[in-house]
């Protein structure tokens, strides 16, 4: 995997190089996850490829193959946004659709706030209304892990992320350091200067994300998508779900033309 330098950080980055008339979309991960487990193995890659796009994602800093930083001020997500202008920057890409999950998504919308002329559109995935309302608990997930073993965490939500971050072979010590890092806030009010059309793509039993319709109301012109059945982890490989980004690309490039 090639990487490229983001102010003194090398981060790992994936771009099936097919140059297309159609815009290309840039994919950014979630906490604890990477370029082949959220966007790979689960089909993203395959199916925005054969919707006529050039795909580029990023491992996140602390993440996948990119540098593993252990000072909390070295992540939050205004500084993550600015890895991914970076990386857009270096690929010589002017403006690209850019998807999001989770944390991904928080990303994104730093992204689109710092930097509107890169971004056509935003799809931001599991992650709704607790965009404004934050991640509560961030403490026991950076103690589990931490742990010195999986048998010490108790903690219900907390054990998940350490079995999510094992099964992706993290930087357990990373990880922490990322989750530890003081959260840049988003407010409705900032989300309601994205000007870039929005979708917002939440499973119904995502008690993670948090409503997609209550986040798609504070933002101009953006509409729900409600992947029904599914919750955090299972909405990410979703059929439905791709058919909908699909058909919002589709869309967006049609509008715009």
């Amino acid at each position: 995997m090639p990487h490229f330098d983001s102010a003194g950080v090398e981060l790992a980055y994936l771009d099936t190089g097919e140059e297309s008339e159609k815009t290309p979309v840039l994919l950014i991960h979630g906490f604890a996850s990477n370029i082949a487990t959220n966007w790979v193995t689960t089909g993203w890659v395959d199916v925005l490829k054969r919707a006529g796009h050039r795909v580029v994602a990023i491992d996140n800093r602390g993440h996948g193959a990119s540098a593993k930083l252990y000072d909390q001020a070295e992540y939050g997500a205004p500084v993550m946004a600015e890895d991914a202008r970076h990386l857009l920057d270096h690929l010589s890409i002017p403006e690209a659709h850019i998807m999001g999950f989770s944390m991904g998504a928080r990303i994104s919308a730093f992204l689109a706030l710092a930097h509107p002329a890169r971004v056509k559109s935003l799809v931001f995935g599991g992650l709704g209304i607790n965009m404004i309302r934050g991640l509560a608990g961030t403490g026991p997930i950076a103690r589990a892990l931490e742990a010195e073993s999986l048998d010490e965490v108790t903690n219900a939500t907390a054990r998940t992320f350490r079995i999510f971050a094992e099964q992706t072979r993290s930087d357990l010590k990373a990880l922490a350091a990322c989750i530890r890092s003081a959260r840049a806030p988003i407010s409705a009010d900032m989300v309601s200067l994205i000007r870039a059309p929005v979708l917002v793509a939440v499973g119904s039993d995502d008690v993670v994300g948090g409503s997609p319709e209550e986040l798609a109301a504070l933002i101009p012109g953006a509409r729900a998508f409600l992947i029904e059945g599914r919750d955090h982890m299972k909405s990410v490989g979703d059929k439905r779900y791709k058919d909908a980004v699909v058909r919002f690309l589709v869309e967006v490039e049609s509008d715009q033309d």
